[in-house]
């Protein structure tokens, strides 16, 4: 990793309704546009984890979790970056998801989300869901 990289911790949901998880495509504008991911984002200074994926839940989609389960870690570097994530799954939630900020959102089968672009981050992620789906 290049000296350059900065590394930002990051969130990510794996959001389940019956038997289908949500993938976001990314807005045109956004590096990597046209990708998809699970919502999430940043963490914030002073967060933890699990307040940093409900406010960006909120902010993303208007859902509050009231059900998570912590999945996996990991780290992951692209030319421009590197971060740390740490993916949870929420499996209840109050609220309707709403592409709050102009993304496509998908609900897909654990099959379905291999046959679509996720970011190279997420990719064994979304491999692993269509082995083990809870």
């Amino acid at each position: 990793m290049s000296a350059a990289h900065k590394v930002v911790d990051v969130v990510a949901a794996i959001i389940w309704q019956g038997g289908r998880y949500l993938g976001v495509r990314r807005p045109e504008g956004k590096p990597m546009a046209g990708a998809y991911e699970f919502p999430g984002g940043k963490i914030e200074p002073g967060e933890t984890p699990d307040v940093a994926l409900a406010r960006e839940l909120r902010e993303e989609l208007g859902i509050t979790p009231t059900a998570i389960a912590f999945f996996r870690e990991k780290a992951h570097s692209y030319e421009h970056l590197s971060v740390h994530l740490h993916f949870f799954h929420v499996h209840a939630f109050d609220g309707e998801p709403l592409p709050l900020e102009g993304q496509d959102m998908e609900w897909l089968t654990p099959q379905e989300g291999r046959m679509r672009p996720f970011l190279e981050a997420d990719r064994d992620i979304v491999d692993a869901l269509a082995l083990e789906v809870p």
